[in-house]
C-alpha cells in the first residue's frame, strides 16, 4: 500500500506543465499569480470525470464544513471561454462549497491539455480511493482511446500495475447487468475478474452472478464455481477422486447392479446420488430396482 501510494504521490504537479498561473485577465477577481478567489458560477464541471456516484450525506457534512471552516485546499481549474473555468480537480469541494452558499472558492488555475486534464481527474480519484471498478474501466479506456496511451503508460502515469490496466479493461466486456453489480458494490473487482471468464457463455454467467451474489460467495469460491461450469467434466474427476472410499464403493455397487452410470456427491454425510440413463430400456430397469421390495 505504501508503494502504491508512493507512485500515486507523484502528485497531481508532476502532472502539469512548468507554467505559471495564468493572469489575472481572465477573471478580474483573480490575483496575477498564486491563489484565485473565483466565483463558483463561473466554473463549469470537468468533462473528463470518471466518478458517477457522489455520496450525499458526505457531501452535506463537507457542506457544512466549509460553511462553517471555509475551503481548506483549493480547487484546481484551467481557463475557458468567455472569461469561464473549466474544473480539472476538487469536484466535490466545488459543489459543497455552492451548497454551503459560498460566492467565490480558492483556486489554482493552470493552462493544461485535455490529456493532462483526464490523467489529474484519474490520480485525484484514485488517490481517494473512490473510484468503483467500471468507472476505473471507463477511465482507463478512455484514456486509450482519446488520447492514444499503451496500457504500459496508463500503469506509469497512474501508479497501477499493466496487468490491472488490463484486467480493468476487460471488465467493460461484460454485460450492462453485470457492470451494474460492480457499480453498486454487489460485485467486487476481484469477482469481476473471474466471471470475465464466462462472457462467451451469457446464460451461465447470468446464473453464476445470480449465484455469487445470493450466496455471498467469496472470489475463490467463485473461481472454483466458474472452473467447474467452463471444464464440468474435470469437475466431476476431482469429485470423484475425493469421495470417501466407502462413498465410491456404493457408487461402483449401484452401477453393477443398476446397468447405469452413478454419480454420488457426498458431503459430510449430505449430498444427492443421480442416476444417468441412455436410453428408455435403462430408465424401465431403474424405476423397476427402485420399486422392488
Amino acid at each position: 500500500m505504501i508503494d502504491k501510494r508512493k507512485a500515486l504521490g507523484r502528485g497531481l504537479d508532476s502532472l502539469l506543465p512548468g507554467k505559471a498561473p495564468v493572469s489575472s485577465g481572465i477573471a478580474s477577481s483573480a490575483p496575477a499569480r498564486g491563489l484565485h478567489e473565483v466565483a463558483v458560477e463561473l466554473i463549469d464541471p470537468n468533462p473528463y470525470q470518471t466518478r458517477r456516484r457522489i455520496n450525499e450525506d458526505a457531501l452535506k457534512e463537507l457542506a457544512d464544513s466549509i460553511r462553517a471552516s471555509g475551503v481548506v485546499q483549493p480547487i484546481m481549474l484551467r481557463p475557458g471561454a468567455n472569461g469561464r473555468f473549466q474544473l480539472v480537480a476538487g469536484e466535490r469541494r466545488w459543489l459543497a462549497s455552492k451548497r454551503a452558499g459560498k460566492l467565490t472558492v480558492p483556486a489554482v488555475v493552470k493552462q493544461i491539455s485535455n490529456e493532462q486534464a483526464m490523467e489529474i481527474t484519474i490520480v485525484e480519484n484514485l488517490q481517494r480511493e473512490d473510484l468503483n471498478p467500471i468507472e476505473q474501466a471507463r477511465a482507463f479506456e478512455r484514456l486509450s482511446r482519446e488520447f492514444s496511451l499503451t496500457q504500459e503508460q496508463i500503469a506509469t502515469r497512474t501508479g497501477k500495475d499493466r496487468a490491472s490496466i488490463a484486467n480493468f479493461i476487460r471488465l467493460l466486456k461484460l454485460p450492462a447487468a453485470v457492470q451494474d453489480a460492480l457499480e453498486n458494490g454487489a460485485l467486487t473487482f476481484g469477482h469481476g475478474k473471474v466471471l470475465g471468464g464466462l462472457t462467451g457463455f451469457p446464460e451461465q454467467l447470468q446464473k453464476a452472478v445470480e449465484r455469487v451474489i445470493s450466496k455471498s460467495l467469496s472470489v475463490r469460491q467463485t473461481e472454483a464455481m466458474v472452473s467447474e461450469l467452463l471444464n464440468p467434466e474435470a469437475a466431476r474427476r476431482r469429485a470423484k477422486a475425493a469421495l470417501d472410499p466407502n462413498v465410491r464403493e456404493a457408487q461402483r455397487t449401484l452401477e453393477q447392479r443398476l446397468g447405469v452410470k452413478v454419480e454420488i456427491m457426498d458431503r459430510k454425510g449430505k449430498g444427492k446420488i443421480i442416476l444417468k440413463y441412455g436410453s428408455l430400456e435403462d430408465f424401465d430397469r431403474i424405476v423397476a430396482a427402485l420399486a422392488a421390495k
